[in-house]
C-alpha cells in the first residue's frame, strides 16, 4: 500500500518550493508526484502538425516523494504516514502523530 495517493493535500517541506501545498495530480513512476503549481518551469515548445502554436509554455514538474509531506487536516501541519494493519487484515493509511486515519477527499 502506498503511503500517498491521488488527491491526497500535501504540502512540500523541502527545496525551492518549500511550505508550499497542493493536492497530487499524478504520480510519474512510483516515486515522483506531480503537483500544480509546485515546480513550474518554463519550457520551449515547437509547433507541431497540430497547429498548437510554438513558444515558451509553464510546464509542472515531477517532485520527489521525500520532498513532500501529507497535511493533518485538523493540526494543518505535516505530518507522516503510516500503514496499520487491522486484525481482519485489512491495511489503512493513518496520521502517526494523531493515529487517525487518512479520508482521501
Amino acid at each position: 500500500m502506498q503511503k500517498y495517493r491521488v488527491g491526497d493535500e500535501v504540502i512540500v517541506i523541502t527545496g525551492s518550493h518549500k511550505n508550499r501545498v497542493g493536492t497530487i495530480d499524478r504520480f510519474v513512476g512510483r516515486e515522483r508526484v506531480i503537483i500544480p503549481g509546485v515546480n513550474v518551469v518554463k519550457k520551449a515548445k515547437r509547433q507541431n502538425r497540430e497547429g498548437e502554436p510554438a513558444g515558451i509554455v509553464d510546464q509542472d514538474m515531477p517532485i520527489h516523494i521525500s520532498n513532500i509531506a501529507i497535511v493533518n487536516t485538523q493540526t494543518n501541519k505535516a505530518d507522516k504516514v503510516i500503514v496499520k494493519t487491522e486484525e481482519d487484515g485489512s491495511k489503512q493509511r493513518v496520521f502517526k502523530s494523531t493515529g487517525e486515519p487518512i479520508e482521501v477527499t
